[in-house]
This record gives C-alpha cells, structure tokens and sequence, in this order.
C-alpha cells in the first residue's frame, strides 16, 4: 500500500512538473526593438493575443530590465487587479506613462511612455500574471528603447576665391540640424578620397534633446579642390553629405558658356517664330475652308436644291 501511495505521488509530482514546463514555454520572453525621437511619444509593446481577461484577476507590472542596472527603484507602471498602483512607480516615471485601457481586457498591455528623454534609453520588462487559484507569469516580453533623430541635409560653405590664390590656408564649414544622437563627422579630399581632419568641432543640444553640429576645416588651396562633408547616424545607420567644388572653376565655366547662350538663344527664338508662322497660317487655311463648306451648306438647305456645291 506503501508502495502505490508512492508510486502516486511520484505521478502527481512529474504531473506537476509538466504543468510547470508548460507555463514557462507560455510565459515566452520577446525582446523588441524600438527607435524614438527625443521628446516624442513611444509605445512600448506587449501583447497576449487570442485571449479575454479579466482585469480583476490581472497584474500587469513594466519594469526596466537592464542586467546592469542598479538603481533601487525600477518600476515602470503597474497595474494591480484593475488599478494603476503608482506607490510602486520610480519617480522619473510619474505621470508619463499609460496602459490602453480599452484594450486590456484583449490581451494588449502595452505602454505609453509620453516625452522620451535620453534617461529613457533603457531595456524594459512587460510581466502578465493572473491570479486564479494561484497567481501565475502568463506572459512576458521584453522591449529595447533608442533614441535617434536623421539629421538634416548638411550644408557646406567654402571659400569664393581666384585662381591666384593656390597655397593659401582656406576655411569649410559644414553644419547640420536636429538629429541625435551626436553624430560622427567625416571630412574627405575627393581628389585622391583621402580623409582630412577637422579644424574645429562645436555641438549645441536643443530643448527637445536634438542636437544641431559646426565642423570646421581648414586646408591649403588647391587649384582643384573637391571636398566633401558627412554626417554619419550610427544608430540609424543613415550617412548624409555634401559637396564643395572649385568655386573659381565654377565661375570659369559658366562665364565661357555665357558667351555661346545668346547665340543659341537667338537660333532658337528664330526657329520658334518661324514654327508660330507656320501653325497660325495652317489655322486660318482650315478655318476658311470649314466657313465656307458651312456657308454652302446653309445656302443648300435654304433653297431645297440638292446639288452639291464643293469648295477646293
């Protein structure tokens, strides 16, 4: 008898053990990545499809998760049995963040977090526990936060100089606005594509966290001078850039092509009137010839007469 009452609670033990393997393949761990703008609003996702909930028999708690965090507060926003509970909620965290309440009893627990700031940048935990019988985790997700911004087009000035003035130490600047996070800037000599460094730096942070970047360089000038500005996005993997041309050979060229635009001008002028002439004298032929067909044939229906009178 012994022996069957152990052999039964050895069933009801791997029995139990099962019931725990299985809730833990539910409770599956999703890890989300999600870029923000600085000062924008993000929703960090955490859905249970498929089911309905009782919100009474709920507890939702979002956490921050990062392995090397050490802060003594770490929670989010937490939902017990109905109610948003902010005693527990991290002080940064007050009143930034919302559940979707409509969408709750869904299986949809995502989170807004309102005003993203750099602090935010986190690694964080959605845990789903029902309380039926016993609470247990239903599920789990856990979603990454980053901040980037594309940067603007750069624009890049550069000297106005003549082409006397080879040698000289010349000045390029090349600015570009509201990205994040500080970018990488590359200065390159497309003559040989060699890279030169920069002069001079100066980085100005924006009261919604962008930042707006001046880089500087100064080289000797050449009578052939190609340089080029980028602005690398790391985060975004996203490279911007700009170009500077010989601004003398740009004079030079459009000075000697000046010389052959009147010219082709005035061929072309004539042309086009010739071409008006045309059309206009194409018009007029259709517009006599249609009149008088009009007129014979007035003239036909007035007198009931049913010859034909054709004009050529």
């Amino acid at each position: 008898m012994n022996g069957r009452g152990a052999s039964g609670f050895d069933g009801m033990d791997c029995y139990g053990f099962l019931l725990l393997f299985l809730h833990i393949l539910r409770a599956v761990t999703a890890l989300e990545k999600i870029i923000s703008k600085p000062g924008d609003n993000v929703t960090l996702s955490c859905i249970y499809p498929g089911r309905e909930f009782s919100l009474d028999n709920l507890r939702v708690y979002w956490q921050i998760a990062d392995d090397e965090d050490t802060e003594p507060c770490s929670v989010v926003h937490a939902l017990i049995s109905g109610q948003d509970n902010e005693s527990l909620q991290c002080s940064q965290f007050k009143n930034r963040t919302q559940l979707l309440w409509d969408k709750l009893g869904d299986g949809n627990f995502s989170l807004l977090l309102f005003n993203v700031r750099k602090s935010d940048e986190r690694t964080y935990q959605c845990v789903v526990m029902q309380t039926i019988e016993y609470t247990r985790v239903i599920h789990q997700e856990q979603v990454v936060l980053s901040l980037a911004a594309s940067y603007s087009q750069p624009i890049l000035s550069g000297p106005i100089r003549n082409s006397n003035n080879t040698g000289e130490e010349v000045t390029f600047i090349c600015r570009s606005d509201n990205g994040y996070p500080e970018p990488n800037v590359y200065w390159i000599n497309r003559t040989d594509n060699t890279r030169l460094s920069q002069s001079g730096f100066n980085i100005t942070q924006h009261p919604n966290g962008t930042y707006s970047v001046l880089s500087t360089l100064k080289v000797k000038a050449t009578s052939d001078m190609q340089i080029e500005c980028f602005i690398e996005n790391k985060i975004l993997q996203e490279n911007t850039s700009a170009n500077y041309t010989d601004k003398s050979r740009q004079i030079n060229d459009s000075s000697t092509g000046s010389h052959k635009d009147p010219a082709k001008s005035g061929q072309g002028a004539q042309a086009a009137a010739v071409v008006s002439v045309v059309i206009l004298m194409a018009f007029l032929t259709v517009l006599i010839c249609w009149l008088q067909r009009r007129r014979s044939s007035q003239l036909v229906s007035y007198t009931g007469n049913e010859a034909l009178y054709l004009c050529d």
